[in-house]
């Protein structure tokens, strides 16, 4: 079985390679994958070299880093709350960490990612906390399920007030509207630089948190008596998953669906052993932003559509899909 899986993750990784050079040679001027690689690793200057070091690569790199955060955070709040319908951007951690950017862009002029990634960490925080509140009152039966409409409402207020922002500072909302719609079109690699440090400390807690999730998944009694300390888990989980999906969306703006699509494409591979399903999210995930931005580029005769608008669209039915089924409520 290890081997089988290892297999079938450096068969992901090699597919990530294969979409990621398709993401340097697609777009308005098309590149050649010779001429492509030849300027990857020699900047004449050309005019592809231009086109893929300064325009391309950037957002394809971000493309990926984005991808494995948002991935891996769908795959962990899935696993927390056991909802297989869990996604960042459904449960409204996405529009918190977005109101968090808004406030420290308007209230405190703050117009570097290396300042507002901490406003868009504690607006992810308390948003999470407060659906959290909202969602567990009630019979357990029903718990998936308010979750997600706890997750709908509070994400729709936040959007609302951050709106309401906006309008009343045409300043913020120059800078604000470019932003909020998701996308990962950077002009150059400095916001990546500075995303890649919350990244990795995000990877690393969620992939040593397989084997304990594992274990909780069949119960915190018996997961407890197992060896394994929930409240821990549960709180490092929760850090885990700020630090993916509050950085990504600082980063590239709230991109929905990725996250709830990237671990049920996943699981359909791995099972439901963390251990594996994690890595392979992440993977699936990059996959998917890169996809999404792809098909942006080129869906339309002239311009391009955003990440987020491209992920909107195939994940609201996949979600509506996910909703009928009744496996959906785990």
């Amino acid at each position: 079985m290890p081997k089988r899986m290892v297999f079938l993750l450096l068969v992901a990784v090699g597919v990530l390679g294969i979409v990621g050079v398709g993401s340097l040679l697609v777009g308005a001027q098309p590149v050649n994958v010779g001429e492509a690689l030849r300027v990857v690793f020699a900047d004449d200057r050309s005019d592809a070299a231009v086109i893929v070091h300064d325009l391309r690569m950037p957002r394809t790199v971000l493309g990926i880093c984005v991808g494995v955060a948002l991935g891996l955070a769908g795959a962990l709040m899935q696993s927390l709350t056991r909802n297989s319908i869990a996604d960042p951007g459904i449960l409204g951690v996405n529009a918190g960490a977005a109101f968090g950017v808004l406030v420290a862009v308007v209230g405190f002029g703050v117009g570097q990612f290396s300042g507002y990634v901490w406003f868009a960490f504690l607006g992810a925080a308390l948003s999470t906390a407060l659906v959290y509140l909202i969602g567990t009152v009630g019979p357990p039966t029903t718990a998936p399920v308010r979750l997600v409409l706890a997750g709908t409402a509070v994400g729709a207020a936040l959007v609302a007030c951050a709106e309401g922002i906006v309008f009343l500072d045409p300043k913020a909302f120059d800078e604000y509207r470019f932003w909020i719609v998701g996308d990962v079109a950077k002009p150059d690699l400095s916001v990546t630089g500075q995303f890649l440090p919350f990244l990795v400390a995000g990877v690393v807690l969620a992939l040593l948190l397989g084997p304990p999730l594992n274990a909780l998944a069949l119960g915190d009694d018996l997961g407890s008596a197992l060896g394994v300390r929930v409240a821990r888990t549960r709180i490092l989980t929760g850090i885990a998953v700020l630090l993916l999906s509050g950085a990504a969306t600082a980063a590239a703006g709230p991109i929905a669906f990725v996250g709830l699509a990237a671990p049920h494409l996943a699981r359909t591979v791995t099972g439901t052993d963390q251990r594996w399903l994690l890595p392979f999210s992440a993977v699936v995930g990059a996959i998917v932003v890169l996809l999404a931005d792809i098909l942006g580029r080129v869906v339309l005769p002239s311009g391009e559509l955003r990440v987020s608008v491209m992920t909107a669209i195939v994940g609201a039915p996949f979600f509506v899909f996910l909703v009928r089924r009744k496996r959906a409520v785990a």
